[in-house]
């Protein structure tokens, strides 16, 4: 009766044991994938920031914004093969209509945070990419950035500027 004991027990372990390996191969293959994953999403995270450090920073300002509360840094990048980036980071405004990013020409900082004017001058770098995270646009090749001195969040449709971040040299 002992040595039946003792065989149920051995026969109970090893079936634990045969159950319970495939579910712990699973976890562990599951770990080494999620190891993976990080590894990977930590590699793509390393090339993004070794293509920005590659990237010469030209220009940055802070967004503020006294209607609509804007927040964040914009940067403008020039690229190894000399294109023009402007890139939003920590970026955040309020949600709206036909709102775009827009390049002004404006000599008088103190008017960036107003609504602008009709005979403003102003590079369109498209339409805004969402009202919050860091975000890229393309500047047209051949915009004068000792010109176009201030990134406007605005609004087409109410004539709204949402929050202005006038560009310094870096």
């Amino acid at each position: 009766m002992i040595g039946t004991a003792k065989m149920g027990f051995v026969v109970g372990l090893l079936a634990a044991g045969i159950a319970a390996g495939p579910a712990m191969a699973q976890d562990s293959m599951k770990q080494d994938s999620m190891k993976q994953d990080d590894m990977k999403h930590d590699n793509m995270k390393h090339d993004e920031m070794m293509h920005e450090e590659s990237a010469k920073r030209l220009f940055t300002g802070k967004f503020s914004g006294k209607v609509h509360k804007t927040e964040g840094r914009a940067t403008v990048y020039q690229q190894a093969d000399g294109k023009l980036l402007l890139r939003l980071t920590g970026f955040k405004t309020s949600n709206g209509p036909d709102v775009h990013v827009v390049l002004l020409a404006i000599k008088d900082r103190s008017e960036n945070a107003d609504s602008l004017k009709s005979n403003t001058e102003r590079v369109e770098l498209g339409k805004l990419k969402g009202n919050e995270g860091d975000q890229n646009y393309e500047i047209p090749a051949g915009t004068d950035l000792s010109k176009f001195t201030t990134v406007s969040i605005y609004c087409e449709r109410f004539n709204a500027n949402f929050g202005a971040a006038p560009l310094e040299k870096f």
